[in-house]
Parts: structure tokens; C-alpha cells; sequence
């Protein structure tokens, strides 16, 4: 039983000959079709033919046995009535079809040369000429016409029959052959340069595909080919033009390399090999003589672009078939089209069709430059969506990743704010322990030893309290701004200092007061205030001060440099440090507490100076610009 692949690859196979004989079909009937003419009345087949001396009746079209006639050029003598009734309109000569050269004389003199515009001695080019015959030479009934044939290959000398008479007769059969035969093919080049030119900035910007570059090189090559004006042994620059004349079979080669890379296919390793025959046809040009050049053209030219197109069409129907590539389908199509047409050309190069020699492989190959286009085209829009649909895919993706994200983000959050009050609560523990906590433990300690121990029952109470307040402002939402904590400790101070008579002058330097610290941290103010407060006790308790005056300001000059500074002074009789910063007979508690300050300072990136004399003890302190984190503070 065959399997369903095999049925699809039969199948494709089936509509791949179908399509393409249906294509060949349609351009035998193409070719069949009559060319732009005029009206047969106007007609001239019978010529006399002077060729080597001798003179023989010839019927138009005729051609030539021999490719070159540049030394004695045969002559064809026409003869040609104008009635008398036709002397109020313009006559002219039509020459549909020639190669390669004419010289045109009515009545013995010459009104057309054809080698004087050398483009329309192309034979490729099919091209046509019109002549108005100037009144003067007209005779009334009738008149000789000679035709000068030259000829100087690769192709045999052809001419075909003449058309004389009035003018506006002859001009619409001669426009429309020159809409389809001189336009056409410049409106062609001129794509295939706008073409060639794109293909090459492409690969300028994208070396690593030659696929681009490859085919704007086949695609200039085409371009110099089709522009190329004087054929070889007509011209000074007949070398160039032997190279140029070469480029059909380096076009064809250049071709059939980018037909392989854009069906992505594997490049044989001799792939040069395709280049040879164009560069000899070139070399036999700049080293040999016209021919040379025609013999190499007749001998390498055609069979070379035949062989590649027939290549190409093996690979391309390969992938149609194989593969299912819808553009290898179409590039299959365009070069059916173009086998079909060179095909045509290659019987009328060698002499097998003999009617009427109309070269059309040119007009063919624009079939291939639109499936090329086409093509491109076709892969840059898939890529374009695929693009897009990656795009779509990673915009999905992202939305995904960005949804678990914030998600994770959240749980991290929520984890943060846990960790962070699991972190203050164990900061408050400890801060309530260490300074409530032991009051309480001299309060229970003193109410054991008895009544006789109230006073200083009721001062540890009082301390005690005093820390709990300072724990409780300290945790107040101040939004970095130390002033706030400071004027609360301001009020609470001033009542604790009234009952020992001391009094608490209270200066702010600026207005400002200090800067704000949106890093500062209720662990921060409580250090600050407990510093604060015990340099306010020491000089109650020792010092013997009558006044305590407290100084806030912001030092540094510049934004980024300004910090505060409170300073606390007292006017007790002061105390003589040692130089750790602790009193010189102080008692091992009173040294503990000056020590403490110091830790303060440092757990919050301050700066505390003390200094002391008879005049009294002031204590500085500097807060740092930013406070330091509260974990690596307080580990």
C-alpha cells in the first residue's frame, strides 16, 4: 500500500509537469502570433540580389549563407511605384527586421544608415527602422530602391521583407514594434538596475548571506549587457564589447549560484566551473580578434546559458516537488518560460529556423527577474512574520515572567516587611531590656531590702518610666526628620530639670534646623536620644550645673557635605579626662556610662567629642551625612 507521502510527492509531480507543459504551450502560441505590420499592399518581396559580382532574383525575407559582409556587403535592388495622387503625403521605407547593418538609398542616393546608431545594430534588440524619403528624390511611377546588407555576426546576414508608402500607413506598425522591441527591453534594464542596485546595498548590509550580493552581480552584469551599443567589429572599443557581449553566460552562471543558495541547498565545491565559458568568450575578445570572439560565443555562449537555465530548472522542480516550495514553484514557471524562448533563439542562432529570426530570450528573462522579485519578496514577508510571531511569543512570555515576577516580588515584599518587623521587634526587646529592664530589676531589687530603700525606689521608677517614653517617641513615624524626636525629648527633658532647679536653653543655629535623613531609623533616634539623655544626667548628677544649654545646627558648605551637630553644655565644675575620654577618678559605673556614649555614637556613624573643665563639660556630637544600615549598625 503506498503511504500518504508518496501519494502528496506524485501528486505535486503530476501538477508540476501539467503546470509547466501548459506553459510551454502557451508560449509556442505566443511566438506564432504575427508581429506589428502594415497593410500588404505596401509590401516588397522581390528583390535582385548583387552578391560577389553576380546578380540572382531573391524573394524577401532572405538570408544570408555567410556571418560577416563588412568587405564587399551584398546589395538588394528594390523597384517601387508612387501613383501621382500621392504627392500630398509623406512616404516613407520600413525595415522590420535585419542583420545586422543597412544602408538604405533611394533613386542612387542614401537617406538611412543604420551604422551610424550602433544600438539598433543589435541583433538581440529585433530592431526596426523608418526612413521618410525626401520629396526631391521621389519620381513620380516608378523607383529604385538598393538595401546594403552588412553583416557581421554571430549571426547570419538576414533581411526581411520591405514595407513603402505613405507614412502615417507605416508609422503605427513601426511604433508598435518599437514599443515591443526597443522600450520594453530599456524598461526591463532599467528595473533589473533599480534591482541590482537594492540586491547590493542588501548585502553590503548583510555580508554574511552572498545570495544578495550574487545576484546583483548577475543582475549588473545583465544591466551592462542590455546598454551595450556597438557590437564587436564596429567599434574602437571592440575588446570591451567582446567582454560585455560575454556577460549572458557569467549572468547565467552568477544565476544558477543564486538559485542554489536561495533554495538552500548545499554549494557544490567546483562551483566556478560554471564561470569558465564566459571568461574565455572575454579573454578571446581582449586577446583575439572579432573571429574569435564570434566562433567562442557560437561555440560556448548559448550552450552555456542553456545548460544553467536547464540546471536551474532541474533544482527548482526538485524543491517543488520534494519540498513543496511554492516560490521554487514559480521560479519554475519563469524558467520554463525562459527555456522555451532560448530555445527559440538557439534554432535561429544555428540556422534550423530559418523564417524569420526574432530573438526573444531577452524579453523572456524579465519573466524570471518577476518570479526572482516575487520570490524575495515572498521570503522577506515570512520572514516579517515570523519576526512579528516571535515577537507576539516574547511579548507572552514576558507578560508571563513579568505576572510570576511581580508575584514573587510581592511574597518577597511580604517577606521583607516580616523580617523587618520580626527585626524592630527584636530591636524594641532589646531595647526595652536593656534600658527598662534593668530598672525594673533594681526597682524589684530595692523593694526586697525594705521601706527604708522608697526614695530610691521611686527614682529607679521614675528612670524606668523615662526609658519607656523614650522607647515610645522614638518609634513615632518622624519621616527622617530628627527634629521632630528632638522636640518631643526637648519638652520631657525641660520637666525633668525643673524639679532640680536647672534650666534648659534650647538654640537652633538655622532656621532649617538639620538635614533630613529619609534612611534614619527608629533604632538610630533611640541611640541619639539615650546619648542625648545621658549627658543631660551627668551633668545633673555630677556636675553641679545651674544651667544646661543645648545647641542644634547643620555644618558643611555645600548640599551634599552638610550634616548636624547638637551640642550639649553645662556650667558644673567639670572633670578631668584620661585618655580613653572618661573621667580620671570616675568609678568603674560612671566610666561604663561615658563608654556606652562612645558606642552610640559609633553604632550610628557619629562623631562624639567630650571635653571638660572648670568652666564646665560639653558634649558634641556629629551625625554622619548618611546613617548606616540598621542591621550592620546594630550586629
Amino acid at each position: 500500500m503506498i503511504s500518504s507521502p508518496a501519494l502528496g510527492w506524485r501528486n505535486r509531480l503530476g501538477f508540476y509537469l501539467l503546470a509547466q507543459a501548459l506553459i510551454v504551450v502557451a508560449c509556442i502560441l505566443m511566438l506564432r502570433q504575427p508581429l506589428p505590420e502594415p497593410s500588404a499592399s505596401y509590401q516588397i518581396s522581390e528583390a535582385i540580389l548583387g552578391e560577389e559580382g553576380a546578380q540572382r532574383p531573391v524573394r524577401l525575407p532572405y538570408h544570408l549563407t555567410s556571418r560577416v559582409t563588412s568587405g564587399n556587403p551584398p546589395v538588394f535592388t528594390l523597384s517601387f511605384d508612387r501613383p501621382a495622387n500621392e504627392t500630398d503625403h509623406a512616404w516613407s521605407i520600413l525595415l522590420p527586421r535585419f542583420i545586422s547593418g543597412v544602408e538604405v538609398a533611394v533613386n542612387g542616393t542614401v537617406i538611412l544608415d543604420s551604422r551610424l546608431h550602433p544600438a539598433a545594430n543589435r541583433a538581440d534588440r529585433n530592431s526596426p527602422e523608418i526612413a521618410v524619403i525626401p520629396e526631391l528624390l521621389l519620381r513620380g511611377g516608378a523607383n529604385m530602391l538598393t538595401v546594403r546588407l552588412h553583416a557581421w555576426g554571430p549571426l547570419t546576414g538576414f533581411l526581411d521583407r520591405v514595407f513603402v508608402g505613405p507614412d502615417e500607413a507605416l508609422r503605427p506598425a513601426y511604433e508598435r514594434r518599437a514599443l515591443l522591441f526597443l522600450t520594453l527591453p530599456v524598461v526591463f534594464s532599467a528595473w533589473q538596475a533599480i534591482l541590482a542596485v537594492l540586491l547590493g546595498v542588501m548585502w553590503l548590509k548583510r555580508r554574511h548571506e552572498p545570495t544578495y550580493g550574487v545576484l546583483a552581480a548577475a543582475m549588473a552584469i545583465g544591466v551592462l549587457q542590455a546598454f551595450v551599443s556597438a557590437p564587436v567589429g564596429q567599434s574602437d572599443y571592440a575588446g570591451l564589447n567582446a567582454m560585455l557581449i560575454a556577460s549572458a553566460p557569467l549572468e547565467a552562471a552568477c544565476v544558477l549560484i543564486f538559485i542554489i543558495a536561495f533554495l538552500r541547498l548545499e554549494r557544490p565545491r567546483y562551483f566556478w566551473i560554471a564561470f569558465i565559458p564566459g571568461l574565455v568568450i572575454a579573454a578571446a575578445g581582449l586577446a583575439g580578434n572579432a573571429a574569435l570572439v564570434r566562433q567562442a560565443y557560437l561555440v560556448l555562449g548559448p550552450p552555456t546559458v542553456f545548460l544553467s537555465l536547464s540546471i536551474i530548472c532541474i533544482l527548482v522542480a526538485r524543491a517543488a516537488v520534494v519540498r513543496g516550495d511554492g516560490v521554487a514553484m514559480l521560479l519554475g514557471c519563469a524558467v520554463t518560460i525562459v527555456m522555451t524562448f532560448l530555445f527559440h533563439d538557439l534554432l535561429s542562432v544555428f540556422g534550423i529556423v530559418i523564417e524569420r529570426p526574432i530573438l526573444v530570450s531577452r524579453l523572456s528573462y524579465s519573466a524570471l527577474l518577476v518570479a526572482i522579485g516575487i520570490g524575495l519578496t515572498w521570503r522577506f514577508a515570512t520572514a516579517l512574520n515570523e519576526v512579528d510571531s516571535f515577537a507576539g511569543r516574547m511579548v507572552t512570555l514576558v507578560r508571563e515572567a513579568e505576572d510570576k515576577l511581580r508575584a514573587s516580588l510581592a511574597l518577597e515584599e511580604e517577606r521583607a516587611r516580616a523580617a523587618a518587623l520580626a527585626s524592630e521587634r527584636n530591636r524594641l526587646t532589646r531595647d526595652l531590656h536593656d534600658g527598662l529592664g534593668g530598672q525594673l530589676v533594681s526597682i524589684v531589687a530595692l523593694s526586697e531590702r525594705g521601706a527604708w530603700e522608697g526614695a530610691r525606689i521611686g527614682e529607679a521608677a521614675r528612670a524606668a518610666l523615662k526609658d519607656l517614653r523614650l522607647v515610645i517617641d522614638a518609634m513615632d513615624d518622624i519621616d527622617g526628620d530628627l527634629m521632630l524626636a528632638l522636640g518631643t525629648w526637648r519638652e520631657r527633658t525641660a520637666a525633668q530639670l525643673r524639679p532640680h532647679g536647672l534650666a534648659l536653653d534650647w538654640h537652633v543655629l538655622v532656621p532649617e534646623g538639620m538635614p533630613v535623613h529619609p534612611e534614619l531609623r527608629p533604632w538610630h533616634v533611640i541611640q541619639i536620644l539615650r546619648l542625648l539623655d545621658e549627658g543631660v544626667t551627668n551633668s545633673v548628677k555630677h556636675a553641679g550645673a545651674t544651667r544646661i544649654k543645648v545647641r542644634i545646627e547643620t555644618i558643611g558648605e555645600t548640599a551634599g557635605d552638610q550634616r548636624g551637630r547638637i551640642t550639649v553644655e553645662d556650667d558644673g565644675q567639670g572633670f578631668v579626662l584620661c585618655d580613653q575620654g572618661h573621667r580620671a577618678t570616675d568609678a568603674p559605673n560612671t566610666a561604663r556610662g561615658l563608654a556606652n556614649m562612645h558606642k552610640r555614637a559609633a553604632r550610628c556613624g557619629a562623631q562624639l567629642e567630650i571635653t571638660s573643665g572648670p568652666g564646665g563639660t560639653r558634649v558634641r556630637l556629629d551625625l554622619p551625612r548618611s546613617f548606616p544600615n540598621v542591621e550592620l549598625a546594630s550586629g
